[in-house]
């Protein structure tokens, strides 16, 4: 063969090597988070790409992009389905209007404690992964937030003496509360907490103490009771196409690295609370359990939101509901 034949053909060979090359090539996911970088959620994404990076000896690089950087909150979900994402993390109450069943952790009092978060959770994730499935994603893991309590800049005695107060809302179940105390819902997402206390665009609201110290909201409000309503979650959502086209071993790779960061988020969830509520008493937050009458208003208006999402979700909302009183 002359050695401009071989030229030739090793010419010709090229651009039938190059198509097969991305599938050798490292594939790269980009996960938007919605909390800043240090928070207990985003550091436990970061030990979770960590632990696919590991697992799959660099072939599935995860990026994670903190604090709204990529996607704001409400629109992860959307770009993770769109394929714009790969994968992300979500509140899942965010998205309650689409679908009732993704504010069931959202309900106060129906779970207040970790044990029944976690119990939620395996009631409703059976429900999750069939719509989820529909819109073309899976869900890898979820890690709840730290017990709900209300923040307010004056002293709070009963429900009545939020009447009229500028009430941070972040998701339909928070702007129903607004209602039913006679607050004033303000759409604020988490990035943006600490300028609206900061300005007055919100006066209350009701949220862990580790989105209070991520806010640094010491500086701001002087009083949080701790009414431990519900532990919503963060769910981390794959697109199933972005998955299915991963390798077998790459694909266990991220189930058993999904599966760790439950665990660990959940424990990462427990040690937050108790530090970032030391952290905010430490700056001069005064941290107070309710009243009994501020207790039992707050019941009530969690008794009135069960029974309007149980009319909304209707048998999907009764059979989680059931599964997770069994």
């Amino acid at each position: 063969m002359t050695t401009i034949r071989r030229a030739l053909l090793a010419a010709a060979a090229l651009p039938l090597a190059a198509a097969f090359a991305p599938a050798q090539a490292q594939t790269k996911w980009d996960l938007p988070a919605a909390y800043p970088a240090t928070n207990f959620h985003t550091v436990n994404l970061v030990e979770f790409a960590g632990d696919v990076d590991k697992a799959t000896g660099g072939k599935l690089k995860i990026t994670v992009h903190p604090g709204a950087s990529l996607f704001k909150a409400p629109e992860i979900k959307r770009a993770v389905q769109g394929g714009q994402a790969q994968i992300g993390e979500i509140l899942l109450v965010n998205f309650q209007n689409e679908w009732p069943i993704f504010g069931a952790d959202g309900m106060p009092f129906l779970a207040d404690s970790y044990d029944a978060a976690m119990k939620l959770w395996r009631a409703q994730k059976p429900l999750l992964d069939k719509k989820l499935a529909e819109q073309g994603m899976l869900v890898l893991y979820a890690v709840p937030w730290p017990p709900q309590g209300i923040y307010s800049k004056k002293p709070l005695a009963s429900a009545a003496d939020l009447k009229g107060m500028k009430w941070r809302a972040y998701s339909p179940a928070t702007s129903r509360i607004a209602e039913l105390v006679g607050a004033q819902p303000v759409t604020v997402q988490a990035a943006e907490v600490s300028q609206a206390f900061a300005t007055g665009v919100a006066e209350s609201m009701m949220s862990s103490g580790s989105t209070g110290w991520d806010a640094k909201l010491h500086e701001h409000v002087k009083y949080w009771y701790d009414t431990q309503a519900w532990l919503p979650k963060n769910a981390v959502i794959v697109n199933k196409a972005a998955f299915e086209a991963l390798d077998a071993p790459s694909k266990a790779a991220v189930l058993k690295a999904a599966a760790d960061a439950e665990v660990r988020g959940l424990a990462a969830s427990k040690k937050a609370n108790g530090e970032s509520l030391d952290k905010l008493k430490g700056g001069g937050m005064q941290i107070l359990p309710p009243s009994a009458q501020l207790k039992g208003d707050m019941r009530k208006v969690g008794d009135t939101m069960l029974k309007e999402w149980l009319d909304k979700a209707g048998p999907e909302g009764k059979q989680l509901v059931d599964a997770y009183m069994k």
